[in-house]
């Protein structure tokens, strides 16, 4: 059965772009900023893309490339006992991180509808947890299913099937050649309509102004690598698929340091709307810039929505965000069941089409748990330790599995013959040192601080019965699909370096 092909390498680059470019882009890395001293976040942000973020990249394209396949399929290519951590990477993605990703985007939605009319009122914040979400006062308190959310989520799930379902060049690569323009173009009119605002200058000079006592606290820096290996769908299995798509002259080092700048890039960017909105917001109320936002959700929900309404012309200004929010959105969760796809196709050899109507119905049906009452306790915590237990394992996992069972040597000479950008050694000792010890790090990090005070004040009984076992169904999984014959040959094809 052969393997689709990108259509060209603009294709796959905006693709790679539109799946690391997400909802964190916009709101996370700015409030991680607003959080962390302003300018003085960006200096751990750059050393990780630039130790972490960049090495990882370039080693999934490679191994995408090189072994032609699927995160299953390229790790069962390398060691056919570690075909489980491909199957556990593209699973928990599949059937956790992306079921309340799609919440977020019909929140999202939701939202661009409600800028037009002002529709939260004078009170966003209330409106957004009493009315919109209507929260429940726990995790265990399912309550009822909000049906605004409900209604954008199947909008949300449909346009992510009809794109899918077309395929990889009809459908991922043409919509993220029609989303990313579009996306740079809508985040541009952003900034420069904010830069205008009375007090915009005060948010700017928040945003560039480094406050260095931040940086020498370890959570800062530990966030920065988390939000690097987040931002580039390390770990998701995504870019192994998307570089298997790849023709065998492609230039992947070249490709990945783009990806990276540009996801960045765009990150430091959009920051600078973000902060603009900030500053009129602080002026307006007559109020410290560190006053105006409590929380990372409450940036996009609360405080954005309390700007819009007092800046002239806020309602289209308004409407500009959140469809920024619900593109970036998009575009990223075609890429997480892609990944999934590409999977069950190398292995199992289904019909695309077919199999892409059912998870999307499947997933559909997964993400309802998320429009309820519970919704957002539910989100919290299966996104928590999804992002910073499942992702930092898997990360470490695929550093050992290449870096010490295969030989690391032949994926860099692979690259170096394809790429104008050559590695040396230092990419070597990247991958097999520093990248996973980082990784190691933070997973100690967030272990030993949750062992002292449970996740954000909820019980042991909601965090292990939600978030540990979510994690282990999903193992359990994995293993489950890994021990299933292959119904394809791709497994015994080797990789373009003949091995």
């Amino acid at each position: 059965m052969k393997r689709e092909q990108w259509n060209s390498q603009l294709g796959f680059l905006l693709a790679a772009v539109g799946s690391a470019i997400g909802l964190g882009n916009i709101w996370r890395f700015s409030y991680m900023a607003y959080d962390y001293g302003g300018g003085a976040f960006l200096i751990p942000y750059i050393v990780a893309l630039l130790t972490a973020g960049i090495p990882l990249l370039i080693l999934e394209f490679a191994v995408g490339h090189e072994r032609i396949g699927s995160a299953p399929l390229a790790y069962a290519k390398i060691n056919r006992r570690w075909e489980w951590l491909g199957w556990w990477a593209v699973t928990f993605v599949m059937f956790g991180i992306v079921l309340y990703y799609m919440v977020i985007i019909s929140w999202c939605l939701n939202y661009f509808f409600l800028s037009f009319s002002l529709g939260w009122g004078d009170d966003p914040d209330s409106y957004f947890f009493k009315t919109f979400l209507e929260v429940s006062s726990g995790p265990s308190e399912i309550g009822d299913v909000k049906f605004p959310i409900l209604a954008g989520l199947v909008v949300i799930w449909f346009i992510n099937w009809a794109i899918l379902y077309r395929g990889v060049q009809r459908g991922v690569e043409l919509a993220n050649k029609i989303f990313m323009p579009l996306l740079f173009a809508l985040t541009a009119i952003l900034v420069l309509w904010s830069l205008t605002l009375d007090g915009a200058m005060t948010g700017i000079k928040a945003y560039l102004t480094p406050d260095f006592s931040k940086i020498s606290k370890p959570q800062v820096w530990i966030d920065a690598y988390s939000q690097i290996f987040f931002t580039l769908s390390l770990g998701f299995g995504i870019m192994i698929a998307y570089a298997s798509y790849l023709p065998s002259k492609t230039n992947i080092t070249k490709n990945a340091l783009l990806t990276a700048f540009i996801n960045s890039g765009f990150s430091i960017f959009a920051g600078f709307a973000v902060f603009s909105v900030l500053g009129f917001m602080a002026v307006s109320q007559g109020k410290d810039i560190s006053e105006v936002v409590s929380q990372s959700i409450g940036l996009a929900f609360v405080a954005y929505p309390k700007a819009v309404s007092l800046m002239p012309g806020g309602n289209l200004f308004g409407a500009i965000f959140f469809l920024c929010l619900v593109v970036a959105g998009i575009s990223s969760s075609i890429s997480i069941i892609e990944a999934f796809t590409a999977a069950m196709v190398d292995k199992f050899a289904v019909r695309r089409e077919i199999f892409i109507t059912v998870i999307c119905l499947i997933g559909f049906l997964g993400s309802i748990m998320f429009t309820t009452q519970a919704g957002l306790f539910w989100l919290d915590i299966v996104d928590h330790f999804l992002t910073h237990y499942g992702l930092i394992v898997v990360g470490i996992a695929e550093c050992v599995l290449v870096g010490w069972f295969f030989k690391l040597n032949v994926v860099r000479e692979h690259l170096n013959k394809i790429s104008s950008i050559k590695l040396g050694l230092w990419w070597d000792i990247l991958i097999k040192y520093f990248v996973p010890l980082v990784l190691v790090i933070t997973l100690i990090w967030d272990l030993s601080k949750e062992l002292k005070e449970p996740y954000g004040g909820y019980s042991w009984a909601s965090l292990i019965s939600i978030g540990v076992d979510w994690i282990l169904l999903t193992l359990i999984a994995a293993f489950a699909i890994a021990s299933r014959p292959w119904k394809t040959g791709h497994r015994e094809t080797g990789g373009r370096s003949g091995g």
